[in-house]
């Protein structure tokens, strides 16, 4: 089966079809992500010791944090393709893809070959025992090795969604996930092997998952310009990609750095609040997971426009997806409102943690409202390209949250600590809402 070639048809209409055909498959492939954590602690937890649980789940997040180092590739690569396809510059489509899978693939080889000083600091900050250190080390030192594929992933995904095919995406994601699932079974519980059994799992659905990457972004690989090494390396080119990559980077180390001090924060008033405060923040991945689809519809359709240079267009994209977004939050802060005491009661069995929970659970109502603008703010400036802007609206936020903390905490406890996040989001949400028109007046 010949592969279609990348084409940038005239504008399409931007309905409220094409918004849920783009957001609709991000949202069923983020399903399937607890699916799986579920199913590997699971498995391991089958062989009746605590020590292969803990090693699953320190390896795992050691991975997912340096892999997420590289998620601005999938953001950036969003913004810089989908402008290009709106442009009509079929070849930049194409070349794109080129340049984020060599980010990726010079990514994963550099944790390959500093595999040795990442694990050794890893392992320094943590106080896993010598046995969970030992087996987490084993399963490491096997899904190192497809760092480049599961990174070429976030690349790979991009371009899908740039060119509105997130239904490859949805694809990609059950395959890999569906394959890693059928695969824990028959390693761990039907061969044995315990932790290297979920690490193998793990490795053989990344490469699988960068191999259906690869085969559904066929159609960039028709035209020569994705191997025009000039084209390719081009300067200019290069570094705009590295500073809008950099800036959303530097965006996202800000935002990661407030929740874990959310986490690190909601310690000191003991084990049932701490426990409490992560019950609920499980409300917000729910609600995250619900609002990517569209927030990625956000991202094409704003960067479809702006490399159209239809700021008309621009505007009523922002206005649509941001429309689909408040209903989402809207629905899943009445969701929480009436269904959060059972969903606390399923997730906590301690009579303690479920009667702190309930005693918080009305900021996490209030989550979803007050993050929206914030959210979908996030997928509009990533859609346009302007990392700068997220880079310096994210500072600011970032300042206002610790000064929030500084103040509040103190006087209220817990209660502080769950009013300086949402004060984060509001000033996210502000500060970008700040900075929009100068978004529009620049599409053209």
């Amino acid at each position: 089966m010949s592969a279609p070639e990348v084409t940038t048809a005239p504008a399409a209409p931007l309905t409220h079809r094409r918004v849920l055909k783009i957001a609709v498959p991000i949202v069923l492939s983020n399903a399937t992500v607890p699916i799986l954590g579920a199913v590997d602690v699971g498995v391991v937890g089958q062989m009746g010791e605590a020590a292969p649980i803990g090693a699953v789940a320190m390896g795992a997040i050691i991975l997912t944090t340096a892999y997420w180092i590289f998620g601005f590739l999938r953001m950036g690569t969003v913004g810089l393709v989908g402008q290009a396809a709106g442009a009509g510059d079929d070849d930049e489509v194409s070349a794109w893809l080129t340049r984020a899978l060599l980010v990726a693939g010079i990514g994963g080889f550099s944790l390959i070959l500093l595999q040795v000083p990442l694990f050794w600091a890893a392992f320094q900050l943590s106080p896993a025992s010598a046995e969970v250190e030992s087996l987490a080390r084993g399963y490491l030192a096997i899904r190192i090795w497809t760092a480049p594929a599961a990174i070429a992933v976030y690349a790979l995904t991009g371009w899908l969604i740039a060119m509105e095919r997130t239904g490859a995406v949805f694809w990609i994601q059950l395959g890999m996930n569906g394959v890693n699932i059928a695969l824990n079974f028959v390693f761990v519980l039907g061969f044995g092997w315990g932790v290297e059994g979920v690490a193998i799992a793990t490795v053989i659905a990344e490469l699988l998952g960068a191999g259906l990457g690869l085969w559904f972004c066929r159609a960039a690989f028709v035209r020569p310009a994705w191997r025009d090494r000039a084209r390719v390396l081009e300067r200019a080119k290069l570094v705009r990609m590295a500073l809008l990559n950099t800036d959303i980077l530097l965006r996202s180390l800000m935002l990661m750095i407030i929740f874990s001090s959310f986490v690190f924060l909601g310690a000191r008033f003991g084990d049932v609040t701490l426990a409490a405060n992560e019950v609920l923040i499980q409300f917000m991945y729910i609600t995250a997971h619900a609002m990517d689809g569209f927030a990625f519809a956000a991202e094409t359709l704003i960067a479809r426009a702006y490399g159209r240079g239809d700021k008309v267009r621009v505007r009523r994209a922002a206005l649509i997806t941001g429309m689909w977004g408040m209903t989402v939050c809207v629905l899943t802060a009445a969701a929480f409102l009436f269904a959060g005491p059972w969903l606390i009661d399923l997730m906590a069995k301690d009579p303690d943690v479920q009667m702190e929970a309930r005693a918080y659970l009305w900021w996490m109502v209030a989550a979803p409202l007050l993050g929206c603008a914030a959210w979908m703010l996030d997928g509009i400036f990533i859609g346009a390209a302007r990392g700068r802007d997220m880079r310096n609206m994210m500072a600011l936020s970032f300042v206002i949250y610790w000064a929030a903390v500084l103040t509040l905490l103190p006087l209220m406890g817990n209660h502080g600590l769950w009013a300086a996040l949402l004060i984060s989001f509001v000033a996210r949400g502000v500060t970008l809402g700040a900075r929009y028109p100068a978004l529009e007046r620049a599409a053209g």
